[in-house]
């Protein structure tokens, strides 16, 4: 099978030490803005991608498909460090930091490969919710216990 990102330097990895995923991605110079940094709604695409890497490691029956339970992004929220600009790798780390009854919480560090630095900080709540009732119920106990066996270590 081929890898789909490309290798993390060791630096990263030792920087994102506890995160459970490390997304890798380019900087595009469609990302600019006209003050010639990545804009800001990038940063929150950038955390989607991430999110659904880490939702991912956890086989369930909760599933991106749109049917049946699913993850459904409640808040999302970004601290921006510093500028990144084109053009530049970045590595974003995820993990999960809270298990509530019916939400989690993911969180996200952003590292610019050119700066070699956090750049920026994140955080997404997601909710699991009933595609078909239409309403948010319970994580199941097995999503739950993979995400809590995540946040020990």
């Amino acid at each position: 099978m081929e890898e789909r990102q490309p290798p993390v330097p060791e630096t990263v990895r030792t920087a994102l030490v506890g995160y459970s995923s490390i997304t890798v991605l380019p900087v595009q110079w469609g990302d600019q803005d006209a003050f010639g940094h990545v804009n800001n709604v990038v940063y929150f695409r950038w955390f989607e991608s991430a999110r659904i890497d880490l939702l991912n490691l956890f086989p369930s029956s909760v599933t991106m498909s749109g049917s049946g339970l699913g993850p459904i992004l409640a808040s999302i929220k970004c601290d921006y460090r510093r500028q990144l600009r084109f053009p530049d790798t970045v590595y974003i780390g995820s993990r999960m930091t809270r298990v509530g009854r019916s939400s989690a919480d993911i969180g996200h560090a952003v590292i610019s490969h050119s700066q070699d630095q956090v750049v920026a900080e994140g955080s997404s709540v997601i909710v699991i919710f009933d595609y078909t009732t239409q309403r948010v119920t319970r994580i199941p106990d097995d999503l739950r216990s993979l995400f809590e066996q995540s946040m020990a270590g």
